[in-house]
């Protein structure tokens, strides 16, 4: 119920963010930080899967997530020091640090199968927020194609990592 919920929130806050407040869509600096302040959440959740998760199945998820954003977020970094543009902190991607933190002190006190069990819960709920998020706010906001491309190569990925995200949930059963 609780991952439900903060999955639901983080998806709020993705969605309504302060640009979409201001009536404004996010700017291209801003959906550079947002969309690397995701991955970044993702990577600090799956280390600490690799370290606590008891099911192979899960850690085996963990580590592929630590490596696809850790390439996609390189990708990010590289671009925008191509673009010369610099990511912008703004009151979503802090918001979504801010949650994340508070998921991995709840995922922290879990163990064994609990501990596996809400993880994976969590990042289906996560990538399904994100997905929806570059879906109908980040990609159609981007006014710089090289970035729009790089977002939609994202979202099949992460697309995918959902998808996997489930097939492991349902294991865990």
């Amino acid at each position: 119920m609780f991952v439900r919920l903060s999955a639901a929130i983080a998806a709020l806050s993705l969605l309504g963010g302060a640009a979409l407040a201001q009536g404004a869509k996010p700017t291209d600096p801003q959906i550079a930080h947002i969309a690397y302040t995701a991955g970044v959440i993702d990577i600090a959740a799956a280390k600490q899967a690799i370290t606590k998760a008891s099911n192979k199945d899960v850690k085996a998820f963990a580590e592929g997530m630590v490596r696809d954003h850790e390439a996609v977020n390189k990708q990010a970094l590289d671009l925008v020091k191509k673009l010369k543009v610099t990511p912008e902190d703004n009151d979503t991607s802090k918001t979504l640090s801010k949650q994340a933190a508070d998921k991995l002190a709840e995922l922290a006190k879990l163990k064994g199968t609990e501990y596996d069990k809400a993880y994976v819960a969590n990042e289906v709920a996560y990538h399904k927020a994100v997905n929806g998020a570059l879906e109908t706010l980040l990609i159609p906001s981007a006014s710089n194609d090289e970035l729009k491309s790089l977002l939609q190569t994202g979202l099949k990925l992460f697309q995918g990592h959902q998808q996997h995200a489930e097939h492991v949930a349902a294991g865990l059963k």
